[in-house]
């Protein structure tokens, strides 16, 4: 429990307490203490012993806890529980009522200076913005939770890193993301802090931006550690999350079925738990796999299903991503009229510091369209703003084939 309020905090609530339940000092003090005593600590003129609290908190019918630190008893708990709710909200897509719940969860927390449970409403705002593609805002959420949770181990802390990590991802900024999961990595081997939850975390949030560096074997490695970790976790959306980002490197070592393979395990935890966002992205990096493995047809069925769950959700920026894997496939089948369409249709949701390695994607996909309907000028335009997205994220592999696109154009 923190540390006691001052004599005069708790001497007011005492005197308060008593007033409202229409006790005199007198009865309140007997038969233990005296009613010079208990006037004596209603003026915040002695610290009353633990003893004393006691003995006053059973006749007032308050806990001990509300008397010296003002908090109702099992508000912690209570706040855990309303904690879960939101997560659960959160998990069912539903942002708005999520952001609603954390933000009243949040200030009740902060008046009564409850830290971890100020920390955990915090990342689930924070986990929020990042649904909704608001980056900047995301990334203020998780700064302010590791604020919160400067006092704890760097475990504790590892949630929040994570958040800050992802938020500089999507925005295009891979080397500080991968520079913030590195150094966490590095401190918990370094310090023996052999926690499997946030080891596995961080490796499994650190694939993505390696991947998109064009990193691949450092990607593996990191896949191979975190399937390792897997077995030792407790948690199972942190297991299914682990799935989906492993399956990216499997598919860039061109092991598909083994890929396909770790979505499946994905879908099925997150089936079992309801999470129709990570679900969603399953169903996305289902598509992508069978697009490299040339079953157009199931990848389009997949990628449509993702892009229908994602519009529920209201992810916004996840919901663009996808839209633009899609379009890819549509591409390839031929359609690329639709294809264009789909992704005019949602470039208005990326900017340099928000989506930037898919925006390059989209703008180099329709510059290929329009190279096919011989519009070189059109294509250029195209291919020169996803050279310049790709430069700034540091997407090394995509960069060296966008650059060959726009040398043979």
């Amino acid at each position: 429990m923190p540390e006691r309020d001052d004599p005069q905090v708790v001497g007011r609530r005492v005197q308060q307490l008593r007033t409202e339940q229409g006790l005199t000092q007198r009865q309140l003090a007997e038969p233990a203490y005296t009613p010079a005593y208990i006037s004596t600590l209603e003026a915040g003129r002695v610290r009353a012993s633990d003893e004393a609290l006691r003995h006053i908190a059973g006749r007032l019918g308050v806990a001990f806890e509300e008397l010296a630190v003002g908090r109702p008893a099992h508000l912690a708990t209570a706040l855990r529980l309303r904690l879960a709710e939101a997560q659960r909200a959160l998990a069912d897509g539903d942002c708005e009522d999520a952001a609603t719940r954390y933000t009243g969860l949040l200030a009740e927390a902060e008046t009564h200076g409850l830290l971890a449970e100020q920390a955990t409403a915090l990342l689930g705002l924070g986990e929020t913005a990042l649904q909704a593609g608001e980056l900047e805002r995301a990334r203020e959420h998780f700064e302010r939770a590791e604020e919160r949770l400067a006092g704890e181990s760097l475990p504790a802390r590892v949630p929040a890193v994570r958040g800050r990590a992802v938020s500089h991802y999507l925005a295009g900024e891979l080397r500080y993301a991968v520079y913030l999961l590195e150094s966490a990595l590095d401190e918990l081997n370094r310090g023996g802090l052999h926690d499997p939850d946030a080891l596995l975390l961080l490796y499994a949030g650190v694939i993505g931006p390696y991947m998109d560096m064009g990193a691949h074997a450092r990607a593996a490695q990191a896949a191979e550690f975190a399937l390792a970790l897997a077995p030792q976790v407790a948690d199972p959306a942190l297991v299914a999350r682990m799935h989906r980002s492993v399956a990216r490197t499997l598919l860039a070592e061109g092991r598909l079925a083994e890929a396909d393979a770790s979505l499946a395990k994905a879908a099925e935890l997150n089936r079992q738990l309801q999470l129709r966002t990570e679900l969603a992205n399953c169903h996305w990096m289902r598509g992508y796999v069978c697009a490299q493995n040339g079953e157009l047809d199931r990848a389009e069925a997949e990628l449509r299903q993702a892009l229908a769950m994602l519009s529920q959700t209201r992810a916004a920026l996840y919901r663009s991503q996808a839209a633009v894997e899609l379009a890819d496939v549509l591409h390839r089948r031929g359609e690329s009229a639709e294809a264009a369409e789909l992704l005019n249709g949602v470039l208005g949701d990326f900017s340099s510091e928000r989506g930037a390695v898919h925006a390059a994607a989209a703008h180099r996909l329709l510059g290929i369209i329009a190279e096919d309907a011989r519009d070189t000028e059109a294509a250029e335009e195209h291919y020169v703003r996803a050279l310049s997205l790709l430069e700034r994220a540091g997407a090394a592999g995509d960069l060296a084939d966008l650059c060959r696109l726009l040398g043979d154009l």
